[in-house]
């Protein structure tokens, strides 16, 4: 018999361990659970695990642009949770890195640039890290950086792609990069699909966080309006914009959420308001495998009208209604929303109207609070745009959404009579049409449902559903009324466990 020799056994030895510590610990796919054991094992310190990120954003960041810029000082915030960790401080959200959308700030003096993806607010500097931020640190998550968006939240122009902007460029999708990821959390959704964060932060006005979920095959989670803080979001609108979670699976999305809810004396009225339906324990109680049961669905048919691949991907998700007849839920279905054509006609509906005198309110105010910014309002902006017109592509995409809000004059008469007639159209649409038919939920197919939930801000999460025949994702939608977060998470986490959808992206041509 040979005798293996001690250099040869040490060489072995090494080997088993490393083995064992790749099968403790993988990057792809990896959950905030998975991270959190590896952590407790002593696998994996914070530091590795952002410089594996930094590795990852690095290899695939100019093929997918994905991520606007990275934390200069993203090491030593994961330095700093390592050693907490050692003296005995944990968490679920402890040492574990956190993308950022690019409108949403931290403090100025980070390092960090908060710009919309433009170029007119390259250099500002924030006199305080954004109401989630603060609860992101204080939870002990380190900023892994900034994602792309779509600029200024896609309300610039009218004919600018939705994943573009001035600082970023063009966004691509992960699994076909031709395809649109669309907007405007379009980083933010690529970068959790495509395993360059552990998990993301997007923001909602209207279809923001559903829509790119929805095409790259991450859960996103749009909360009622004010359960999460927009004390240092660049806005649109407070009586729609929301922040969220963009994340692989719906428990990492709940884990999040639990972390950024609350109260907010920066956002003091609306979080106030909606510190209410917060439950006690939190949300990561409703993370329940039988969640579906009992629960009366109601199908929005027209959601399901698909403009390619339609035979197939409604195939599909017949498959799926029947997976959630058989794990207990009661399926309500052909239903449609009363009036659905007129709120989702951002003319007819009010919302176009009351969306442009509310952003140059709320941006005007968010400006003036700046420590610097080259731009103190939105008059301002308009003038950068006009002096670096080839940066910002403006003879090619225009700033006309800009011009219509700067042309406002505040909250008058017409405005509140725009923001009443969304009110009485949400009433009489998914409100009556949940109460009459004693309903928990509703669900969509394509991210055009985005505009119920929005204009009534009620909450709503995507679930990955598919692909189609061109490699393409695709989404289910879980919508509900204002604090329907516990029922739609029990749905849409029995939904995921029950289909198992998600797989990583191919990154095809």
């Amino acid at each position: 018999m040979a005798v293996m020799s001690s250099s040869s056994f040490r060489r072995c030895f090494l080997l088993l361990l490393l083995l064992d510590a790749s099968r403790a610990f993988e990057l792809q796919e990896a959950t905030i659970d998975s991270i959190q054991r590896a952590f407790a094992a002593g696998n994996l310190t914070s530091r590795e695990l952002v410089e594996s990120y930094l590795d990852r954003i690095r290899s695939l960041n100019a093929l997918l642009l994905a991520v606007i810029e990275v934390n200069p000082a993203a090491l030593q915030e994961a330095d700093a949770a390592d050693r907490e960790r050692l003296s005995g401080r944990g968490g679920f959200l402890h040492g574990v890195p956190v993308l950022l959308k690019d409108n949403i700030a931290t403090h100025g003096g980070d390092g960090l640039n908060t710009t919309a993806g433009s170029f007119a607010l390259l250099g500002s500097s924030a006199p305080r890290d954004a109401g989630v931020v603060r609860r992101l640190r204080r939870a002990g998550a380190v900023v892994l950086g900034k994602a792309n968006m779509a600029e200024w939240a896609n309300f610039r122009s009218f004919v600018a792609p939705s994943s573009w902007s001035a600082r970023g460029g063009q966004a691509r999708n992960p699994y076909v990069l031709s395809a649109s990821p669309c907007g405007s959390s379009s980083g933010s959704a690529i970068s959790a699909a495509a395993n360059l964060a552990a998990v993301t932060l997007g923001t909602e006005t209207d279809g923001s966080i559903i829509c790119p979920s929805h095409l790259n095959s991450v859960v996103g989670i749009k909360p009622t309006v004010g359960l999460t803080s927009r004390a240092g979001v660049i806005p649109i609108s407070p009586r729609q914009d929301t922040i969220g979670p963009l994340c692989r699976t719906v428990a990492d999305a709940v884990q999040v959420l639990d972390v950024i809810v609350g109260f907010d004396k920066d956002d003091a009225a609306a979080t106030r308001a909606a510190s209410k339906y917060i439950p006690a324990g939190g949300y990561k109680q409703f993370l329940k495998v039988d969640g579906l049961v009992g629960k009366r669905i109601g199908i929005l048919r027209r959601f399901f009208n698909f403009s390619s691949d339609s035979s197939y991907k409604n195939a599909v998700f017949e498959s799926h209604f029947d997976t959630m007849r058989q794990k207990g839920a009661i399926l309500i279905d052909n239903l449609e929303v009363a009036n659905s054509s007129i709120i989702l006609d951002v003319n007819q509906s009010g919302e176009a109207v009351a969306l442009l005198a509310e952003f140059k309110l709320a941006l005007n105010s968010y400006l003036s609070d700046l420590s610097s910014s080259p731009v103190k309002s939105l008059a301002d902006v308009i003038e950068f745009n006009n002096q670096h017109s080839a940066e910002e592509r403006l003879d090619e995409f225009g700033q006309p959404i800009f011009l219509a809000a700067e042309n406002t004059s505040g909250i008058g008469a017409t405005e509140r009579s725009a923001i009443a007639r969304m009110s009485q159209l949400s009433k009489e649409g998914l409100e009556k049409l949940m109460a009459e038919k004693r309903l928990d939920a509703v669900v969509a197919a394509t991210s055009n449902a985005a505009t119920i939930f929005a204009i009534g801000g009620y909450p709503a999460i995507s679930v990955p559903a598919g692909y189609g025949s061109d490699g393409i994702p695709f989404g289910l939608c879980f919508g509900g009324l204002r604090g329907s977060e516990p029922k739609l998470i029990e749905m849409a986490y029995g939904f995921e466990q029950a289909t198992l959808v998600r797989k990583p992206p191919s990154f095809r041509e």
